[in-house]
This record gives C-alpha cells, sequence and structure tokens, in this order.
C-alpha cells in the first residue's frame, strides 16, 4: 500500500524525550520509508496541542496525559487524539532550588517521602510556588502524588505554574519558582548551572507508565492510516537505532544542535551527568514501543481524581481505550 500523504509536519517540545523523532530525521529513516517530514518545534503544550488539533501539525511529540483530556472533552477544545506509538516511559523528575534546599535541609540521600515532608514544612513559613509543564500529564499528577505523601490537603489545594520545560531552569534562577517536575535534560541543566536540586524519580512516585507518545488526531488516523504505519516504521527504525548505539558523538551532537541540551557535558565534563543522560535515552522504551491499556486508564484515573470529573469505572475504561489505535 502507497502513504495516503508523504509530506508531513511533525511538532515536538524540545526535551530528551523527542530523541527518535530528531535521530529519525538525522539519519534519514523518514526519507527511507518513503517520508519528507519537516520537523516543528514548538514553544509550548498548550500551542502544539492546538496546532496539532486544528490540522496545522500532522503528528506531533505528545504527552501521554493529553489524549485522555482531548477523548474526554476537558482540553478545551474537544478534537480526540490517538496514538499507536511511545516515545518514552516515566522519566520525570522532581526539582527545587539549591537555595530552598538548604534551608529545609534537603539531601540527595532524602527519599521522595522525606523531601515531600521538607517541603510541606516549609509552607508553614512561607508560600513555595511549584511549576508543572501542564494541566494535563505525568508531570501534574506526579507533582501532586509526591505532595499527598506528606499532606493529602495540600496536594489537592495547591495552585501550580504551569510552564513550558524550557523555561524551568530560568524561572528557578530568576526566583519566579521554587520547584518544578519536568523531564530531562532540564533538571540536569538547572544542577549544573548550581540553581536547582533533584528530589525525588518521578519513578519514586508514581508508576512506570507512558510519559511521551506519538500522538495524531482521531480523524487524521483514519484518513492516513498507511502513512501512520509508516511514520510508526520511521521511528521505530530509529527507536531501535538508538538502542543499539555505541557511541553517541553523533547523537549528542544532534541535541546541542537542536538546543535540547544546552549546557557543557561530555565524556570528560560532568562525566557523571552524561552518562545518566545517555541511559535515560537508551531506555525510553524498554521492550515494546505499543501503547498499554493500563498506563492510559491510570492517566485517566489520575485526571478523574485530580479534576474531580466523577467519571465511572467504565468511563475511564472507554476513555482509555479510545486513546489507543
Amino acid at each position: 500500500m502507497k502513504n495516503e500523504k508523504t509530506q508531513l509536519n511533525i511538532g515536538y517540545i524540545p526535551l530528551l524525550d523527542a530523541v527518535a523523532i530528531l535521530w529519525a530525521k538525522h539519519k534519514g529513516f523518514f526519507e527511507r520509508v518513503g517520508l519528507d517530514v519537516t520537523l516543528v518545534k514548538e514553544a509550548s503544550w498548550a500551542s502544539l496541542r492546538d496546532r496539532l488539533a486544528f490540522g496545522i501539525l500532522d503528528g506531533a511529540h505528545c504527552l501521554s496525559a493529553m489524549l485522555p483530556a482531548s477523548q474526554a472533552g476537558t482540553d478545551q477544545v474537544g478534537i480526540p487524539f490517538k496514538t499507536a506509538l511511545v516515545l518514552s516511559q516515566n522519566s520525570a523528575f522532581i526539582s527545587l532550588s539549591q537555595k530552598l534546599c538548604h534551608e529545609l535541609e534537603i539531601h540527595s540521600t532524602d527519599s521522595a517521602v522525606q523531601t515531600a515532608e521538607k517541603l510541606v514544612s516549609g509552607f508553614n513559613h512561607k508560600p513555595i510556588r511549584l511549576a508543572q509543564v501542564f494541566g494535563h500529564s505525568l508531570h501534574h499528577y506526579c507533582l501532586r502524588e509526591w505532595l499527598a505523601l506528606a499532606d493529602s490537603t495540600l496536594a489537592k489545594k495547591i495552585k501550580l505554574l504551569t510552564l513550558p520545560p524550557p523555561y524551568m531552569v530560568e524561572a528557578i534562577s530568576s526566583g519566579l519558582i521554587d520547584g518544578f517536575c519536568v523531564g530531562e535534560p532540564w533538571n540536569t541543566q538547572g544542577e549544573v548551572l548550581g540553581k536547582s536540586q533533584i528530589v525525588a524519580s518521578g519513578l519514586d512516585v508514581v508508576p512506570s507508565v507512558a510519559d511521551k507518545v506519538l500522538a495524531v488526531t482521531a480523524e487524521w488516523a483514519k484518513r492516513y492510516p498507511e502513512t501512520l504505519l509508516t511514520l510508526g516504521t520511521a521511528l521505530r527504525l530509529a527507536q531501535q537505532d538508538i538502542e543499539q548505539l555505541k557511541d553517541f558523538s553523533e547523537l549528542w551532537q544532534m541535541l546541542i544542535h537542536y538546543e535540547i541540551v544546552q549546557f557543557s557535558c561530555s565524556p570528560d565534563t560532568h562525566v557523571e551527568r552524561y552518562h545518566a543522560i545517555v541511559n535515560i535515552i537508551k531506555n525510553y522504551v524498554t521492550h515494546s514501543a505499543a501503547p498499554k491499556l493500563s498506563d492510559f486508564v491510570w492517566l485517566t484515573n489520575q485526571m478523574n481524581q485530580w479534576d474531580q470529573l466523577g467519571l465511572t469505572e467504565t468511563e475511564v475504561q472507554q476513555i482509555s481505550q479510545a486513546c489507543i489505535i
């Protein structure tokens, strides 16, 4: 079967887990399967969502939690998204300003429960501002679940700021926020620059569910089924190539070129950080890239819990199933 459409615009946010999309372009995997792909860097998750919903983008590197929101109609857009490919599993981290960590005596050896308890104690003395990347995101749920380890009432009531991932370090540097939950490399950048400190891994707080996916609208998937299959093939080729890489120098230079890595880090400088990031990249998709119903059930239940939607168990299952192609 021929591709119904060969010229595609694919959106992404500057994050490490866009790596398969960038690598597929860089290494010619899209061309190999007959696709002419233009990569479009988006400024925020909101702009990416809107441009995908209204057809400016054909597909996008997308927050997994956006899909249940789009299916349930709680995203204020009402155009359902679907996925056939996972780009990353839970790889979020929670970071606080180094100044606040010093004040609250938070140490790198503290558990997620201990850091949450120390932060909650800090709320008794002054307001603490935390940021998420988007309302419908694993990162939003991770922050609230982390706070709930120490204070479930605060976890429900706290108002979180929303900032695009690339602005998190700048915001914590300027004092606009005191902490954030975001994907890499922005947590590492904050530490390398001496501005923030990782205080919890997302995996310490919530399950290893899909974090980013390749998303398309339901209408696009129905209209271009062969193109969608071909697009998935190219991205799987890229994912498999990354998993087998021995020398990461070319990929690292690509990440610098796309302004995803914006700090000095290499096999010779900040060596531990460099290898930690390489390890994260190699393990974004460990077995199958096929989306799991159980992941979307968890995400939909989180949306239901924190947004107080009152969905029934049957409705949760229906919404979750509708997210998967």
